[in-house]
């Protein structure tokens, strides 16, 4: 297989990847405030394995090691299909929209099991 084809392919599944993830952190508050309860811990619980995997990893993702593999690019989004800006800050944007939604989604079920 040709390296631009490679390469191809490695952003492709890692952008699935992160789509999934990032579905899942953007469902978590919705899910909760719909009483999806079942469906708001799988959100969770999806992130809290995708984090376990970023740090045993240096805090990167394993697709990242692959894709460089196949380029020299360095840019932030060399190995995924998505704009610079939100490459170079996904941790942080996305880190802070979960620490959220996991906050609601605590209170939510702590407001619940008092009543």
């Amino acid at each position: 297989m040709r390296p631009a084809t490679a390469l191809l392919l490695v952003k492709l599944v890692h952008t699935l990847a992160w789509a999934f993830f990032a579905g899942c952190i953007v469902l978590l508050p919705i899910a909760t405030w719909l009483g999806h309860d079942r469906l708001a811990a799988a959100c969770i619980g999806a992130t809290l394995v995708e984090i376990a995997v970023l740090a045993r990893n240096g805090w990167a993702c394993p697709l990242t090691a692959l894709a460089a593999r196949y380029t020299r690019d360095r840019r932030d989004n060399f190995d995924i299909f998505l704009p610079l800006w939100l490459a170079r800050y996904n941790k942080q944007v996305f880190g802070t929209l979960f620490a959220a939604g996991l906050a609601y989604a605590a209170l939510r079920w702590l407001a619940y099991a008092a009543a």
